[in-house]
């Protein structure tokens, strides 16, 4: 078999996902239907050839696709059903497919084109209504009718389904993603679909025999693939076809409720297909390489790729992602409102971590909920900490490489090391405060010139940590008085310290954290040692910190902290938990927060 020649340009510009770095409000504007031009090294060429991140492996399914076809692009598309509002999920497979598509230009070298389609399925009739709009009386009058044809409850839009629609672009456009929009009611009407719509008409019996196997009796009684626009009601009918007319290319049908019988084009937007059907006629119509799907809908997808091929087409590349799960460990669904909405989780987290989320593990459920948020942001700080000293190999299993296209930015580092999202939780904690420039005083006395002009990435670090330190931690702790044995080793702490007044060296200060947990509670199972061979320390001693100093079950590495917040002030936290002052003031907080409004 002939094998297509993949060539690089050299001269192309380096370029980086352009992630935001708030949850910006924009209105939707075209984006690009292309990413821009990628500059490949030499050393990520070879190691592209052998990468074993997911990313790779599904892109190497579109290599063989192409060499076999001997098409001159790739087409990915995904797919939005905007009977309610857009949520992560719907986010999540755009970030996925933009991941599989970076990965094969790298290895294709960028010698053949790619596009990206974000397709709305907005003729379908509104069947329900959400739980999570307002209007909803208004909503229910307007039942079975197409999404673009129901009054938009938030009255923004001429639709619902416009609505919606901008939603959608509103945070891919956030997100930087290249992609082009396309409405199913706009491709339908403008006879985009028309070709391939006569075709289904015309393999009417093929298309049937594929599902009605899948039906149950009294639905395959009455099933057919054309769903008819009522020309008096405009609603989209689910009824029996009376009679196929494909010389003609129209489909005969009676209304229920009257019994009057119409004749109507399937083509112009006059009729639309079951979903399974215009699924695989979308497929056949645009020529698409390459589409994700949820668990959920495997069966939907082997069904819709044997129409495909009836059609005389062939069904896309992809593979089935797990489900989001709620904090219930339920699926999460756009119409119930039971997932994290973007803004919510940018309110709270950065949108690398969101990213983060979206890469890491994506054939397995994953919990979709507030508390995943701080531990996806400290381990994007992590792997990106870790970036620079990799070698290429590395790099392409490292995910930062495919959250940011292959360009990540450079860390933001205090003072050599970058501080986490655990460590600002803990300080915002420790000093009882909502107002970034209290935690801004401890990190400058750290580190001088360091500040949110000299280090806007941290800045907006702080604002996170704080709004979820108000909404989420502080309601959460649990203090509580130290042990004997712990109001022993603490006292024997704070002397310590004395020793160490004004310093802002983590590694001392931990060293001394250690000397006192050593005298207080060594490790004496002997499988922990000191370098010089004394015993260890055991756990219970860094429990015990975390427990009666920041009323949590984890907290940071203590000499870090130290170093950052003070060892004066760290000193007077101690004296505080011994006093029983955390305790008293955090049961006043909890005692404010449950009494009723007056």
């Amino acid at each position: 078999m002939h094998r297509r020649a993949f060539r690089s340009d050299a001269n192309r510009s380096r370029v980086r996902a352009p992630y935001p770095r708030s949850a910006p409000k924009i209105t939707p504007d075209d984006m690009p239907a292309a990413p821009p031009a990628l500059t490949l090294d030499a050393d990520i060429i070879e190691a592209a050839a052998n990468a074993a991140a997911w990313p790779f492996e599904e892109a190497r399914k579109l290599v063989a696709r192409l060499e076999k076809s001997g098409k001159t692009e790739i087409l990915f598309e995904t797919g939005y059903g905007p009977s309610g509002l857009p949520h992560i999920g719907t986010f999540g497979e755009v970030a996925r497919t933009s991941m599989v598509r970076h990965a094969f230009r790298v290895l294709t070298r960028d010698a053949v084109p790619t596009r990206l389609i974000a397709f709305s399925d907005d003729m379908d009739g509104l069947r329900k209504v959400p739980d999570n709009v307002p209007n909803r009386e208004m909503l229910a009058a307007h039942l079975n009718q197409p999404l673009t044809r129901v009054p938009d409850p938030f009255g923004t839009h001429d639709s619902f389904g416009a609505h919606n629609n901008a939603e959608l672009r509103r945070f891919l456009d956030a997100f930087g993603f290249a992609y082009e929009f396309r409405s199913a009611t706009e491709c339908y009407r403008s006879g985009v679909f028309d070709a391939t719509l006569l075709r289904v008409l015309e393999r009417y019996d093929a298309v049937m025999e594929i599902m009605l196997p899948s039906l149950r009796a009294e639905r395959s009684a009455s099933y057919s693939p054309f769903l008819p626009l009522h020309p008096v009601t405009g609603h989209v009918m689910q009824v029996p076809i009376d009679e196929v007319k494909a010389q003609s290319g129209t489909i005969v049908w009676r209304d229920p409720a009257t019994g009057k019988r119409y004749e109507t084009p399937v083509t112009g937007g006059h009729a639309k297909l079951q979903w399974k059907p215009d699924w695989a006629m979308r497929w056949v119509a645009l020529g698409v390489d390459y589409e994700m799907a949820g668990k959920d809908l495997i069966d939907s997808v082997k069904l819709s790729a044997k129409i495909a091929r009836a059609l005389g087409g062939e069904p896309p590349e992809g593979f089935n992602y797990e489900l989001f799960l709620d904090e219930k460990g339920q699926k999460i669904s756009k119409s119930k409102g039971n997932g994290l909405t973007i803004d919510a989780w940018l309110t709270y987290g950065t949108p690398e971590s969101l990213a983060l989320f979206m890469y890491n593990k994506p054939r397995e459920a994953k919990r979709l909920f507030f508390d995943v948020i701080p531990r996806h942001v400290d381990e994007y700080i992590g792997f990106l900490d870790r970036y620079a000293g990799q070698d290429a190999k590395l790099r392409l299993g490292n995910p930062v490489w495919h959250l940011h296209a292959g360009n990540p930015p450079e860390p933001e580092r205090v003072e050599g090391a970058s501080l986490t999202f655990a460590m600002l939780l803990n300080l915002a904690a420790v000093a009882n405060t909502e107002d970034p420039a209290v935690l801004w005083g401890f990190i400058r006395r750290y580190a001088p010139r360091t500040g949110p002009e000299t280090h806007p990435g941290l800045d907006r670090l702080v604002k996170h940590a704080l709004k979820y330190f108000s909404d989420f931690v502080r309601p959460a702790k649990t203090y509580r008085a130290p042990t004997p044995e712990e109001r022993a080793a603490l006292e024997d702490l704070a002397e310590t310290l004395t020793e160490h007044a004004g310093s802002t060296d983590p590694e001392a200060l931990q060293a001394a954290v250690y000397e006192v947990g050593r005298r207080h509670f060594p490790d004496t199972s002997g499988k922990a040692k000191s370098p010089d061979g004394r015993p260890g320390v055991s756990q219970a001693w860094f429990t015990s910190l975390y427990n009666v100093l920041f009323g949590e079950a984890r907290g940071p590495r203590f000499g870090s902290f130290v170093a950052l917040y003070g060892v004066d002030e760290t000193r007077g936290l101690i004296a505080a938990a011994l006093s029983g002052a955390l305790v008293a003031e955090h049961a006043a907080f909890a005692a404010g927060k449950a009494a009723p409004v007056a």
